[in-house]
């Protein structure tokens, strides 16, 4: 099914349904209106300059949801005086696509009149989908815009990446966030005034819209609806709370709450107490945590605490790391969930942790002194006669690869820093590590 959006010129940009969502109602009308993404949007930013000079073009919107996508093809539409015609992917076919192409072609043709064809997820187009835009976008038949929160270099086809300009859209601040309520609640075309907000309800609005516009302006029409029905003009965070069926977590990300949080986080991760873990974990999510935040942190814990008493933990908090940064959130939290439960059950160690601590203590201690001879760097000119290199033995070519060989300098000889304990796979390792020392520090 598609949707045109075609009202009359004098009504462009002015003409609101008053029943409409309120996020439908407070869709900006021009560039101007647009909260955030500055860095498309600014005096010399790409998108400005396409818009403005009314080129064809054909683009891939890119970001997480509510970032203002769907409200950018409106206003390219409107800012270029356009015919817009909206696709979903969820239901629009083939049949559909050939459709509004030949639409447009008319339009073209007999009326002298592009138009711009915003598909949304376009990620669940199928590549015959896909294909069948290709020649229409080739000949500026139509101008694309596809909106996709899934990367598209991985979910849209090559052909239609290189006739498009891929734009990456930034989740919103809270700042963002905060004006376009603060924009809803006082516009004629939002609620007019209607309702004030306390201070408690607007941060608990922010939090649960976690730079998602569209989710802050539902639950602010939610909210607004049962303030109305209780007979009052304040939207107070009781009533929000009954509202949105979310209750406001108490959680300051700039005050104690951030870092208690956090610290209760990895203590119970350390302690191994998984419920207690995830239970941390909740809370940060809930209240809009920076989820790199909490990534940092469990990758910091996996060699803190856990080591080498499980060594995959260290790639899982990574891993977690990395894709909370290619899907983001909320789908994130999944990442984050798994990475925080396999820490919390993994053997613990904290043998690196000492290891690094007291090798650091004896060099800030004045512990060097110079490196042995042998394990000198040989290769520029002049190293042979200055002896480096001369002693060294090639582990290598000993069958066992391992030989008796002086590695630290003399004041640190005979020096253990790394004490691996029994726990999981460092039990395995304490165990060579007492062979290797052994054949290592044999005197030749």
């Amino acid at each position: 099914m598609s949707t045109l959006f075609d009202p009359e010129p004098d009504e462009r940009g002015t003409a609101v349904d008053p029943g409409a969502p309120l996020a439908v109602r407070m869709r900006p009308r021009g560039l101007d209106e647009v909260v955030g993404q500055k860095h498309l949007l600014g005096p010399r930013a790409p998108l400005r300059r396409l818009v403005e000079a009314d080129e064809p073009m054909s683009l891939v919107l890119y970001g997480p949801p509510g970032t203002g996508k769907t409200t950018l093809a409106h206003v390219i539409s409107l800012a270029t005086k356009r015919r817009f015609v909206q696709l979903s992917a969820l239901d629009a076919g083939v049949k559909e696509v050939r459709a509004v192409i030949a639409a447009a072609r008319g339009e073209l043709v007999h009326g002298n009149r592009r138009t711009v064809l915003f598909i949304d997820e376009v990620h669940r187009f199928s590549k015959t989908q896909q294909d069948s835009l290709l020649s229409a976008v080739e000949d500026r038949i139509v101008s694309l815009v596809a909106a996709t929160t899934e990367n598209p270099f991985f979910s849209v086809v090559s052909p239609l990446l290189s006739r498009s300009l891929v734009l990456a859209l930034q989740s919103l601040s809270d700042d963002d966030v905060r004006e376009v309520l603060h924009r809803a609640i006082a516009s004629d075309r939002g609620l007019a005034g209607a309702v004030t907000l306390t201070d408690e309800a607007e941060a608990h609005l922010l939090r649960v819209a976690g730079g998602d516009a569209r989710k802050a302006l539902t639950a602010l029409e939610s909210g607004a609806g049962a303030a109305a029905a209780a007979g009052t003009d304040t939207l107070d965070l009781a009533t929000l709370e009954t509202a949105v069926a979310q209750a406001a977590v108490r959680y300051d990300r700039a005050g104690d709450q951030h870092y208690d949080v956090a610290s209760a986080l990895i203590k119970s991760i350390r302690g191994s107490d998984v419920d207690a873990a995830m239970h941390y974990l909740a809370r940060m999510v809930e209240a809009g945590e920076d989820p790199r935040f909490i990534a940092r942190r469990l990758v910091i814990s996996a060699s803190e605490d856990v080591g080498l008493a499980d060594p995959t933990a260290l790639q899982v908090a990574v891993a977690a790391a990395d894709a909370v940064a290619f899907i983001g959130m909320p789908e994130g939290h999944f990442a984050l969930a798994q990475a925080t439960a396999h820490l919390a059950t993994a053997p613990k160690s904290n043998a690196l942790t000492v290891a690094i601590s007291e090798s650091v203590a004896d060099v800030r201690a004045g512990l060097a002194g110079p490196v042995p001879p042998g394990l000198r760097d040989a290769h520029y000119a002049g190293a042979k006669k200055l002896g480096h290199g001369a002693s060294y033995a090639y582990p290598h070519d000993h069958p066992d690869g391992v030989l008796a060989q002086q590695y630290p300098p003399d004041a640190l000889v005979g020096r253990d820093y790394y004490r691996p304990t029994g726990r999981g796979a460092e039990a395995a390792i304490g165990a060579r590590l007492a062979k290797l020392r052994a054949i290592v520090r044999r005197r030749r």
